[in-house]
Formats: structure tokens, sequence, C-alpha cells
């Protein structure tokens, strides 16, 4: 073995680790002071509230379209229009660490993103309950021939989706305290 090829020890794991690291502290240069009114608790909890109010509206949404409404559907535009910039602000007011890589936090950061993301996906596991079940027994009683119960199961395990990716970094935005001047 040649002087210039030195074994290493790095996995693939660990250089994306490191890349994702890199990119994450570059965006949180970039965003790091936007948005400077919107840092603070009592915004951050607004910002969590409507999304809570707009996964609710999603999920009626679904419930709708289950039901037959023909214009329903179109609902979820508007509530798609209210989600995305307000996950979009949420993110950059809490400085993304629900999804921070590790080595971009400190150990308390570390656990409480951790924690976070574990009541996420205890959520979720819960939350998926409710579509897949609604998607079984409708097809056993319509014999998988209901094209709205299918669309409302999409839209179901859709907001279940978003809730659950959402819902760490909705759980930080709330319980951060207000930044130091």
């Amino acid at each position: 073995m040649s002087e210039t090829s030195v074994p290493t020890d790095r996995t693939l794991i660990d250089r994306y680790q490191d890349h994702r690291t890199r990119r994450f502290l570059k965006h949180e240069r970039t965003y790091a002071r936007l948005l400077p009114s919107w840092r603070t608790r009592p915004r951050r909890r607004l910002l969590v509230i409507l999304l809570s109010a707009t996964f609710t509206f999603m999920f009626a949404v679904s419930v709708l379209c289950a039901f037959g409404v023909d214009w329903a559907p179109l609902l979820w535009l508007p509530a798609c229009l209210v989600f995305f910039p307000a996950w979009t602000v949420l993110q950059i007011v809490s400085g993304r660490q629900g999804d921070a890589p590790q080595a971009a936090l400190d150990e308390y950061e570390v656990q409480q993103r951790n924690s976070a993301r574990s009541i996420g996906l205890t959520a979720t596991q819960y939350l998926m309950l409710i579509p897949s079940f609604y998607l079984i027994v409708g097809a056993t009683l319509t014999g998988g021939t209901d094209t709205d119960m299918a669309y409302a199961g999409g839209l179901m395990v859709l907001t279940v989706l978003l809730i659950g990716g959402c819902l760490p970094a909705m759980i930080l935005g709330w319980i951060q305290p207000d930044p130091e001047a």
C-alpha cells in the first residue's frame, strides 16, 4: 500500500452525516437572522396551533371525501396554502432542531430532539391505525370498489404522515424558551 492511500474507518453513513451537519450549519447561518419577531415563544406557539388546526381541517376534508362530497377535495388546496408557509416559518424560527443532525446540537438539545422524535413516532403509529382500520373495514364492506373511500383513506394517511413528520418540530417549538437577546 502506498503512502498516498490511507485506509479509513469512515463509512458511507459517517461521510453522509458529516455532509449533513455541514449543510445544516450552513443553512442555520443563512436563516439565523430571519424573522426575529417570530422567534418568541408565543409566536412559535401560535404557529404550532395554526399547524394543529390545519391538520384537523385536513382530516375533516378526508372525512368529507369519505362521505362522497364532490367538492371536498378542493378544500385540500387552502389547507396546503396554510400548511406550507406555517411549517416553513416554524422550521426557521425553531432552528430546525427537530431534524437537526446530532453533531450540530449540544447534549441537552440532542436529548430534547430525541424525545420529541420518539413522541412523533409513537403518535404516528397510533394515529395510523385510524386510516388503516378505515381502509380495511371499508374495503371489506364495499368489496374494494368505493373510490371515495380509497381517496379519503389516502388523504387520511397523508394527514397522519404530515402530523408525525411535523410533531417533533412542533413540540420543540412549543417548549423552547425565548432566545437570549
